[in-house]
């Protein structure tokens, strides 16, 4: 796979690309990541990559000409002038306006042999990239940020982990917050309740310990050391629904929950009312 990143910083990336996960799929042939600087395709001695909009405002605009000529290099042009597989690769524009970035997106990105992010910047970028180059736009929050560098950085890392290999345990990524697995998805189509170490289906993951079982007077639960393993499977999935209730409860609402959640959460609002 191959991420293809245009920005006009590229030494923000020496650190964040470097390390860790990411870094092992670049060692192990899994990704490339290609950096490309904007201002070297700028036609002006200033190496101008901005200007001031029209009809006037406040702050500068990312100039069309620099990205078009950037991935017209990379072999691809805008999208009325292109034959272009749009299940094998994909243009992103990293910009606040985008659609939320999740999991789902990551896995969706994850199935692209190519992945090209243009990191927006200042007050924008000229609307013409977004029309004509871009396949879709993307925000990785509802915030602003001076740029989308750390929104590309985000992607790169989110996707490349669910590639086959890049984890030491591939099981990890099925057990993790957002994240159903195959596993999960065919006991719930059975209307069997989750096991205790799939995918959170959905909600938030429940909480992790590990030794000592005692660290300064705090210990460990003592239904994680009772060697019961649906006990064990209970309590991680009300945690799971009394962390996501208490911290994400906006992800409730994309959740199927079966009778036992539902009586869970029945239970987890009653002891909250009651103290």
């Amino acid at each position: 796979m191959k991420f293809e990143i245009l920005t006009i910083f590229p030494d923000f990336f020496h650190g964040p690309l470097d390390y860790g996960i990411v870094r092992k799929a670049r060692e192990a042939g899994l990704i490339e990541i290609g950096i490309y600087d904007l201002r070297t395709f700028t036609q002006d001695r200033h190496r101008t990559v901005d200007d001031r909009p029209f009809g006037g405002g406040e702050g500068m605009v990312l100039k069309p000409e620099p990205i078009f000529e950037c991935l017209e290099s990379l072999g691809i042009s805008a999208r009325d002038e292109r034959q272009r597989d749009g299940a094998r690769e994909t243009v992103v524009l990293l910009s606040p306006h985008g659609a939320l970035f999740n999991q789902a997106v990551a896995k969706d990105l994850m199935g692209r042999e190519r992945v090209v992010l243009i990191c927006g910047r200042y007050e924008g970028v000229d609307e013409r990239v977004s029309e004509y180059l871009a396949d879709r736009e993307i925000s990785v929050g509802d915030f602003v940020l001076s740029g989308g560098e750390l929104g590309a950085a985000i992607i790169v890392d989110a996707v490349t982990r669910l590639l086959p290999g890049a984890l030491g345990n591939a099981a990890s990524a099925q057990q993790e917050s957002f994240t159903e697995s195959v596993a999960e998805y065919e006991d719930r189509a059975l209307g069997a309740p989750p096991s205790s170490t799939c995918g959170s289906g959905g909600l938030l993951d429940y909480p992790h310990y590990t030794r000592p079982a005692e660290f300064r007077g705090m210990r460990v639960p003592e239904v994680l050391a009772n060697g019961n393993h649906e006990e064990i499977r209970k309590w991680r999935r009300r945690c799971a629904l009394q962390k996501t209730l208490r911290n994400r409860p906006d992800l409730l609402r994309d959740v199927e929950l079966n009778d036992e959640d539902r009586k869970l959460l029945a239970e987890i609002e009653k002891e909250r009312i009651s103290r």
